[in-house]
């Protein structure tokens, strides 16, 4: 076993998890899970069977991540953040079949509190306030606040604030590493990355 696993943790036999990575007390990661490496799960985390976890991730204390939840690497989930896998869920009714897909994209963060509504598609560097509500797709570097989240403005991979509108056109550099950011039609890239397209 090259990870650690808290003596109170219960890891189920089948679960994949890579080199590196570091489970915490009263989690539960069940068997299906696939984990990459230099993974932190925090205390009382939920990992369900068919949910996949990049590498490098960090998934805060109290944060259960359910059946269809794919995170990519990098994926900062903060405390208390709660994903969803059912639309309409009724205690009655069994929707097993119903589960809708989530996606996390490389390097978003999830802040403390908020909700992700199954279904949808956080984008690359994404950045999720605390205590939003996102019912659906969050485009790369975009940032989302609020109940139901709506876009705000822009982030750098650095996780700084860009200075440009939330929509239409411009140019911005991240006050960390200056690295140039270009918007056109609600769309943001690195500038290198459109100069590659």
């Amino acid at each position: 076993m090259n990870y650690f696993s808290h003596e109170s943790a219960i890891v189920d036999e089948g679960a994949s998890i890579g080199d590196g990575s570091r489970i915490w007390h009263f989690t539960h990661v069940c068997s299906g899970a696939r984990i990459g490496s230099n993974v932190s799960l925090g205390q009382n985390v939920f990992v369900a069977n068919r949910v996949v976890i990049g590498d490098s991730c960090k998934i805060q204390n109290n944060v259960s991540i359910y059946d269809n939840v794919t995170l990519e690497e990098g994926v900062f989930c903060g405390p208390s953040m709660v994903f969803t896998n059912v639309n309409n869920p009724r205690a009655l009714v069994e929707r097993k079949n119903e589960y809708r897909p989530t996606l996390v994209r490389a390097g978003a963060t999830l802040g403390a509190n908020c909700t992700i509504v199954c279904g949808t598609t956080i984008g690359a560097y994404a950045f999720v306030a605390a205590g939003a509500v996102v019912t659906g797709d969050v485009p790369d570097y975009a940032l989302v606040a609020g109940v139901p989240a709506k876009s705000i403005g822009w982030m750098s991979r650095h996780g700084e604030k860009l200075e440009l509108p939330a929509e239409g056109n411009g140019e911005a550099a991240c006050p960390a590493t200056g690295e140039r950011y270009f918007l056109q039609s609600g769309t943001l890239a690195r500038v290198d990355e459109s100069n590659e397209n």
